[in-house]
């Protein structure tokens, strides 16, 4: 991966005062270990009109796997081609900025013993990455550095020149120019914002990363318009390390706005008696709202299908009042992974015969799911291709016919509210389509109707106004009238 960083100059303020503020000589070549990998710096370029530092990064993939046991790419322990095959030798990252960081650290802190009248000098500035990794594209790009006093241009890369109907990959080519900011608070923005761009890392992040972002932010961040996503994406959104960073960055910012030292606001603040909860998960936002539909229908016993590793198939075997419950799953390792996390194998006979786990597939008529209560359908139906819905409806409503079935599946609207989902992409990548609200509530009303069930619909998580909720719940109940003309059939 590549990064390099040019300034012009006269005769009076040569430009090859980069040198003494990078504290790396012009005329030489020098070579940095890392943990992984080289980090190279050269001078393409250096005379008093204009001069060019050149950060070149060879990652050694190997070193990173064995090191990498953080979420970003390339320390994933499940993906094991993933880990040699990336784009982590080319794209700048969290790796670059680390070595920006270690090979810049002096200049970082605008520390120059031979010159100490540099550092504070602003002077022309332009930086250029050839290969970025945004995610949220060329305009979250902008909103990230313009406001910083940078001039941006972020071209996104094609994912192949020869074919331009693929459209554009998620990298872009980025320049940045300036004329009043100086080196060092150049190089504090690249720290932070790359990784904040390509939003993953490859080691873990703990508590001292607020440090680090704290001193790399300090007389930038805590005004930046886009400080929560910044703060967010660069503590891999770790809940209690991003508040403890944004708590910091208020008090920094309102000792600014009155003009006194950060200590005398935080000493002002009585302690608080009272703890923020934690956001409650989508994932358990979606369970309890399937558990109380459960409860309102009555239900005892329970058909889930599609159960994956078992989360609602544990939480309903807490509550004695469920006599039954069915977990059912295409994937034999989904099945074993829920069996492990039910302890099936060491409960007792009583307790064991209320859970039954086997493999099943949607797309096929199944004579053991007929005469249950409850059916659900959890975050199942977006992974079933279109043309094989029928078949699963089928399935579900015509064959299995449960007193009550629940189906929830995200809802497509809501997806512009995740910043790190981009635009047009699916939320998982083995979804099949994600649909609308008026495209859920088309699709479960011709099923209601088609067999004799009545449908209302319920939201799940925050009900945005304009784009609704994160997920979309539909509730069928079987009619009787439907009953009685399939008996007088």
């Amino acid at each position: 991966m590549f990064l390099s960083i040019s300034t012009t100059g006269t005769p009076d303020r040569p430009a090859t005062d980069l040198g003494y503020l990078l504290h790396k000589h012009p005329e030489k070549a020098q070579a940095f270990s890392t943990s992984y990998g080289t980090a190279h710096v050269l001078y393409p370029e250096a005379d008093d009109h204009r001069c060019t530092a050149a950060l070149l990064l060879e990652v050694d993939a190997v070193a990173l796997v064995r090191r990498g046991k953080g979420k970003g790419r390339g320390g994933a322990p499940d993906a094991a081609l993933a880990q040699y095959v990336n784009d982590r030798p080319y794209a700048a990252s969290s790796l670059l900025a680390v070595a920006l960081s270690a090979v810049f650290s002096s200049a970082m802190r605008g520390v120059c013993a031979a010159r100490p009248e540099l550092p504070e000098q602003a002077r022309p500035l332009r930086v250029e990455v050839p290969a970025l990794p945004a995610r949220g594209g060329p305009e979250l790009v902008r909103r990230l550095f313009e406001p910083l006093g940078w001039a941006v241009t972020a071209e996104p890369v094609a994912l192949d020149a020869r074919f331009p109907e693929w459209g554009d990959s998620r990298y872009v080519r980025l320049e940045l120019e300036s004329t009043r900011l100086t080196v060092a608070e150049a190089l504090r923005h690249l720290y932070v914002l790359l990784p904040v761009l390509d939003d993953a890392k490859h080691y873990w992040v703990a508590s001292d990363e607020v440090d680090k972002l704290l001193r790399a932010g300090e007389g930038w961040l805590p005004e930046h318009p886009e400080q929560k996503l910044i703060t967010s994406r660069y503590l891999s959104r770790r809940w209690s390390l991003t508040r403890q960073a944004n708590e910091a960055l208020e008090l920094v910012r309102l000792a600014e706005a009155d003009d006194s030292e950060v200590e005398e606001i935080d000493n002002a603040v009585e302690a608080e008696t009272e703890t923020e909860e934690r956001p409650t998960p989508l994932a358990v936002q979606r369970r309890d709202a399937i558990v109380a539909a459960l409860e309102e229908s009555g239900a005892a016993r329970v058909l889930d299908l599609g159960c994956g590793q078992g989360q609602l198939v544990q939480a309903l075997f807490k509550d004695p009042k469920y006599t039954e419950i069915v977990g059912t799953d295409v994937s034999m390792r989904a099945l074993t992974i829920a069996s492990r996390r039910l302890k099936l194998d060491r409960m007792g006979e009583r307790q064991a015969s209320r859970v039954k786990l086997f493999q099943s597939s949607l797309a096929y008529t199944d004579n053991r799911l007929k005469g249950y209560d409850a059916a659900v359908l959890s975050e199942v139906v977006e992974h079933v291709d279109l043309p094989r819905l029928p078949a699963l409806e089928y399935a579900v409503f015509g064959a299995a016919r449960p007193r009550t079935v629940l189906v929830t599946t995200p809802n497509v609207e809501y997806n512009v509210r995740w910043e790190t989902l981009p635009a047009g992409h699916v939320r998982h990548g083995d979804h099949r389509f994600e649909w609308t609200r008026e495209e859920f509530r088309a699709w479960a009303g011709t099923v209601a109707e088609r067999h004799g069930y009545a449908v209302e619909f319920t939201p799940v998580g925050p009900d945005d106004p304009e784009v609704g909720p994160p997920t979309q719940m539909a509730v069928f109940t079987r009619t009787t009238t439907h009953e009685k003309e399939a008996k007088a059939a």
